[in-house]
């Protein structure tokens, strides 16, 4: 790709209470750190720390200082809010498993 080539990226964001997506061409080479700041998400989501926050592309966790390709999409990952192993065990517990075995005995 020339150095003047430009990639278009989507960087997306949201709480429970809001969502919100930046639709951005940027330079090649861009980092995922770059993008988000250059998205205006930063502005919009104030509790976001760009120094802890947890970056995603395609569902997998990146660095903020891996290079984005052309028509990915950055997600700002939110900290769980409940170990998933606890919420599996709640649900056993409780007797609501998430998938339920057919008849076989």
């Amino acid at each position: 790709m020339p150095a003047d080539a430009a990639i278009h990226v989507e960087v997306c964001c949201a709480t429970p209470e809001l969502q919100a997506m930046s639709a951005l061409t940027l330079p090649a080479g861009t980092t995922a750190g770059e993008a988000l700041a250059r998205s205006g998400l930063l502005r919009r989501f104030p509790g976001i720390d760009p120094a802890t926050i947890t970056l995603g592309v395609a569902g997998k966790t990146v660095e903020s200082g891996r290079v984005l390709r052309d028509g990915e999409r950055l997600e700002v990952l939110r900290p769980l809010t409940v170990d998933p192993k606890e919420a599996r065990r709640r649900r056993a517990a409780s007797g609501k498993s998430q998938s339920r075995r057919s008849g076989k005995a």
